[in-house]
């Protein structure tokens, strides 16, 4: 159990994907205009981290490595990261169409998002069995809704304060996002 809780801890907050490892950097600018935009996204990608890196270690383990295969885990997890997007976009246009109107290109792109198939590369690569596979991937991906809906919370806020031209727009977002990572790595300790 103490396992798990750090397992959670560390890929949540201390090596959370977009802010130590600098993955997922182009939703985490792109859909965080708006809180409700963010929110969308991040269940989104919460749902696609999860069941793709979960599907990934089985494939990986019960027919690629058996059969030797290795060589096409980088494609194997793209397709099945592309299909459960498509089952994403097809069930939030559905159930959701303002949401969908609102994440717009964003939410096809999830398929490209270097977060999604970079968890389920660490999944393989650290070596986990199922259940902590299922824990690193799920608390990697709320560690992306967290910082996705923090930095759009704090861009709403610093839209409607008085700042000089200067800092408007890309270079505030930048310096927020930097700030907003070293804030996070004060948590380097807790899962030590």
């Amino acid at each position: 159990m103490r396992e798990l809780l750090l397992i959670i801890l560390a890929n949540g907050l201390v090596n959370n994907v977009v802010l130590s490892r600098f993955l997922g950097l182009c939703s985490f600018m792109g859909v965080t205009n708006k809180i409700e935009s963010a929110i969308g996204m991040a269940m989104a990608t919460t749902f696609v981290i999860s069941v793709s890196s979960c599907v990934s270690w089985i494939l990986n383990y019960t027919v690629l490595e058996p059969l030797g295969l290795g060589y096409l885990r980088l494609i194997s997890f793209i397709m099945v990261i592309a299909s459960l997007v498509q089952l994403t976009e097809l069930f939030v246009a559905k159930y959701s169409p303002e949401l969908y109107r609102t994440l717009g290109i964003f939410l096809p792109l999830i398929t490209t998002n270097c977060a999604v198939l970079g968890v389920a590369l660490l999944v393989i690569e650290e070596n986990l069995n199922f259940i902590q596979s299922l824990f690193f991937a799920f608390s990697s991906a709320l560690g992306y809704s967290l910082v996705m809906v923090l930095f759009s919370g704090l861009r709403e806020r610093l839209e409607r304060s008085q700042l000089p031209a200067l800092f408007k727009g890309v270079p505030l977002n930048f310096i927020t996002a930097g700030i907003l990572a070293l804030s996070f790595a004060g948590f380097a300790g807790l899962a030590g």
